[in-house]
């Protein structure tokens, strides 16, 4: 691929396209450079810090806008990837097949002037030996006969075909990836209810934990206990995570049930601390 006129082609679309400021094309030289080292292969991958050095872009909102505009305009193919651990893809157009050469007929004869001669208008009006004009002579741009500077009709609208094709293709893949993304969310949803369903069980009754103390050779006040206290916070463990076995639950009360026993009921209790209400508080000690 001939580079030059490739990148000749690129200014000559950019002279045209309104749209761009310097930072789009300092963007797409950047990329140029990335495109260049990989001997003009498509596609090219990228990195978004590497591409933002070379390109003296310091706004990472500003980098993503302008390749975004980019793509939308034909100048670029540009394949995101979410994967911070693969780099996104780019594709980059040979501009240098929109430089067609002019037919013989378009051709200036090789005797004909570059700069057409100044119109009557202006020659009326220039300076003289003996006086000095205050208008100025209107002269051709040499860029305006140099043809090669301008791209005809027929090149800028198949350019506006395709960025309106490239433009269409983007939206169809933002819609397609804000659907997978809700569809994703819909399911993580639903398999986060089934969990807490499946692990839910039933409720057991007051005879059910009364017959389950008793054959663990517990009395059935702690029975009592363990199923008021259970059925007044929802069956939940700690205040939110459904209870999944009860019976587990029941022999973690029982053995608890011990350390909360009250010191009446302890068989041996310190007597020493024990106090007469007869005593005598003048006797010396």
């Amino acid at each position: 691929m001939n580079y030059i006129k490739h990148l000749t082609g690129f200014f000559e679309k950019v002279a045209i396209d309104k749209t761009l400021n310097p930072t789009h094309v300092s963007l797409y030289i950047a990329l140029f450079q990335f495109w260049n080292c990989n001997r003009f292969k498509n596609p090219i991958s990228i990195n978004r810090d590497e591409v933002m050095r070379i390109s003296k872009i310091s706004s990472k909102a500003t980098y993503h806008k302008c390749l975004k505009n980019l793509h939308s305009l034909g100048y670029i193919n540009y394949e995101p990837s979410y994967n911070p651990f693969k780099g996104s893809h780019v594709i980059l157009f040979n501009f240098s097949e929109d430089l067609k050469p002019l037919s013989k007929s378009e051709r200036k004869p090789k005797n004909e002037p570059l700069i057409e001669l100044v119109s009557e208008h202006a020659l009326n009006k220039s300076c003289t030996s003996s006086e000095t004009s205050t208008e100025q002579a209107l002269v051709p741009s040499i860029n305006y006969i140099n043809n090669t500077n301008i791209l005809n009709d027929k090149n800028v609208s198949n350019l506006e075909k395709q960025a309106k094709k490239f433009e269409e293709i983007n939206n169809s893949i933002l819609k397609n990836e804000i659907e997978e993304e809700k569809e994703k969310k819909l399911r993580e949803k639903k398999k986060e209810k089934f969990i807490i369903t499946s692990n839910v069980v039933e409720k057991p009754t007051i005879e059910e934990v009364k017959t389950y103390f008793q054959e663990n050779n517990f009395p059935e006040q702690e029975a009592q206990k363990f199923f008021n206290y259970f059925k007044s916070v929802g069956w939940l463990v700690g205040g939110k995570t459904p209870m999944v076995d009860w019976q587990a639950a029941a022999q973690n009360w029982m053995i608890n049930a011990p350390k909360y026993i009250s010191n009446a009921e302890q068989p041996n209790r310190a007597k020493q601390l024990n106090t007469t209400t007869d005593k005598d508080y003048s006797e010396p000690l």
